[in-house]
């Protein structure tokens, strides 16, 4: 990094899914914060820009097209993605210097290599996404620092609730990582008895019928799911994007895990836990107790 010269421009791809867009966020902090003089743009698909529209730590947002990023010129060229057409998109940048990590196919295509996070972290055990991301930057020059947590800025409203929130995302990517309705259902009910309003959100495709009790957001922009967010209490889900998105505001943090392996895909940097599915109300509630009183 530090044979960049003052202002260079630097592009980092980082091209979709929700849960990695924002764990990309403390990546971007930490090289920011080290090199303020450089020019940053992420590259990423526009249903996902929300989550990085008004980072301090970014200069530009670009559409994931090869136009765009070769006129953004950039000295260097990240490639956080690894998938074939981010990895095109690398070769063709025009950037002197193309980093990816080695576990990435073409890698004829980098002449910066990446190693594994655990070679750069000094450790042997499983690696948070969030620590794999940033190891990327720390091997790149950027001096060792602890990671924080992501960094999501939800645009400025003016008709804040004074009544504590409570959000619930019931949807998951597959149906082996979405816990039973009846269970949120339940959940919500007592978070109700509790003083929260439970609201539950959901893409514009879910089918939130089974919570017409409670409020709903259906479809909305992610920016409108980061001032639900930032203005909220706590946060109960699937494994899913919003968990991140969660954990981003420093929320209270409960996520029911299945398929996914914790220890990579957890709350990060929150006051959260993590419960296994089958896992059983009673221990949804326990977690939600001890994660408030941890906040």
């Amino acid at each position: 990094m530090d044979c960049l010269p003052r202002g260079s421009r630097v592009a980092i791809l980082r091209l979709r899914s929700l849960g990695d867009c924002v764990l990309t966020t403390p990546a971007l902090d930490i090289l920011k914060r080290y090199r303020p003089d450089l020019h940053l743009a992420i590259v990423v698909e526009d249903r996902f820009r929300e989550i990085f529209e008004g980072s301090p730590d970014l200069d530009e947002i670009l559409s994931p097209n090869l136009p765009a990023l070769r006129s953004f010129r950039p000295q260097l060229c990240v490639n956080l993605h690894g998938g074939t057409r981010s990895a095109w998109m690398t070769e063709l940048s025009g950037a002197g210097f193309r980093a990816g990590f080695g576990h990435y196919r073409q890698q004829f295509i980098y002449n910066v290599r990446i190693p594994r996070a655990q070679e750069i972290l000094g450790v042997e055990r499983t690696v948070h996404t969030a620590e794999h991301l940033a190891s990327a930057m720390f091997y790149l020059g950027v001096p060792r620092v602890e990671i924080p947590r992501a960094r999501l800025i939800p645009p400025r409203r003016s008709d804040v609730s004074t009544i504590s929130t409570a959000v619930l995302h019931a949807q998951a990517s597959s149906a082996e990582k979405t816990w039973p309705v009846e269970n949120f259902l339940e959940v919500a009910g007592h978070l109700r008895e509790n003083g929260l309003d439970p609201i539950f959100i959901g893409a514009a495709g879910d089918d939130l019928s089974a919570f017409a009790g409670f409020r709903t957001v259906q479809g909305a922009p992610l920016s409108e799911i980061k001032v639900l967010l930032a203005g909220a209490s706590l946060f109960v889900g699937n494994d899913s994007g919003p968990a991140h998105m969660a954990a981003a505001f420093g929320l209270p943090t409960v996520v029911v895990f299945s398929a996914s392996d914790p220890e990579i895909w957890g709350p990060w940097r929150t006051a959260g836990e993590v419960v296994r599915a089958p896992a059983g109300v009673e221990q949804v509630l326990d977690a939600l107790h001890r994660v408030k009183a941890a906040a």
